[in-house]
C-alpha cells in the first residue's frame, strides 16, 4: 500500500514515552497544539497532519487502512513503537483501526468522542457550501465568513473550516482538496467491516462529551472489550476544547497507570 509521509509537530525529549495525536476530519496539528504542549512534560509528543490535512501531501485515497499504513509507516520511520495513541473523530477511527491490526506497535490507545461503526451523516452540504464560495472575490477571511453564514450557521464551526482557506500569491486558496473530501466523505463517516474477533487487549480509554452521541458502548466493547468509557460533563464533541483541563486530567490519569505498574 502507498503511503504519504506525514508533517508532523514535536514536543517534549526523547526521554520521555512517545504519544502520537491524531486530529479530525477538516481539522490539523494545529488544533491540538495546546493539548500538546501541555503533555509535553510527560511525554514526547509527535502531533501529526494526517493525509490531505495541513501540511501533509495530498492523495486522492482517504480511507482508514490507507491512512493508517501512514500512521504505521511514521511509526517505523521515527522507531516510535510502542506508542501511545491518541486520536479525535476521524484521528479516532485511524487510530483504532491501526491498533487492531498491529497492537504490538501500540502501548495505551485513546479514543476521544468516535466509535468503531457507521454514522448517518453526510459531508456533501458541507463540501459543497465551501466549494460554492467564490475565491477569486474574496478580500479577506471576514469575507468568507460572511459568505459562508447562511450555509453554515455555526459562527465557530466557521471559523475552524476557515482554518484551510489560505492566502497564496495574492488570492485565497483552500489547504484542502475538496473534490478529495467529497470522494472521502463515505469513508470517514463509516468504519470498515471488520471480524468481531479481531478484538485489542491493550488498555483502552474512550472519552466521550456528555453532550455529544457519537460514542456508542454497545460498539466499543465489540472490538475493545477492555476499554474505559469517560464522559466530560458540559462538552460536546470538542471536548478536548471546550473543556481542556478535565479533557488533559482525564488523559493523563489514564496514562499515568502504565507508568505506575
Amino acid at each position: 500500500m502507498q503511503t504519504v509521509s506525514l508533517h508532523f509537530e514535536e514536543y517534549g525529549t526523547d526521554n520521555e514515552f512517545p504519544l502520537i495525536i491524531l486530529h479530525g476530519f477538516f481539522a490539523s496539528n494545529r488544533n491540538w497544539r495546546f493539548i500538546a504542549k501541555q503533555l509535553s512534560d510527560r511525554y514526547h509528543v509527535f502531533n501529526v497532519d494526517l493525509r490531505n490535512h495541513g501540511s501533509s501531501l495530498h492523495h486522492e485515497l482517504m480511507d482508514y487502512p490507507s491512512m493508517a499504513h501512514d500512521l504505521k509507516a511514521f511509526i517505523d520511520a521515527h522507531g516510535l513503537a510502542p506508542a501511545h495513541i491518541l486520536g479525535h473523530s476521524m484521528g479516532g477511527k485511524v487510530a483504532m483501526w491501526f491498533a487492531l491490526h498491529f497492537p504490538a506497535m501500540l502501548q495505551k490507545l485513546i479514543v476521544v468522542d468516535v466509535a468503531p461503526m457507521s454514522y448517518e451523516h453526510s459531508f456533501d452540504p458541507l463540501i459543497d457550501a465551501l466549494k460554492a464560495l467564490p475565491l477569486n472575490q474574496l478580500l479577506n477571511r471576514k469575507q468568507a465568513d460572511e459568505w459562508l453564514s447562511p450555509a453554515i450557521e455555526n459562527a465557530e464551526f466557521r471559523q475552524f473550516l476557515l482554518q484551510n482557506l489560505v492566502l497564496q500569491e495574492g488570492s485565497f486558496q483552500w489547504r484542502i482538496n475538496l473534490d478529495y473530501f467529497k470522494t472521502a466523505g463515505p469513508f470517514i463517516v463509516g468504519f470498515p467491516d471488520l471480524p468481531e474477533s479481531l478484538q485489542l487487549k491493550a488498555s483502552t480509554l474512550f472519552i466521550k462529551g456528555e453532550q455529544s452521541n457519537y460514542v456508542h458502548e454497545t460498539q466499543v466493547y465489540r472490538f475493545f472489550p477492555h476499554a474505559i468509557v469517560a464522559t466530560i460533563a458540559n462538552a460536546g464533541h470538542w471536548l478536548h476544547v471546550e473543556a481542556p483541563e478535565a479533557f488533559l486530567t482525564s488523559v493523563n490519569d489514564f496514562l499515568n497507570e502504565v507508568h505506575s505498574n
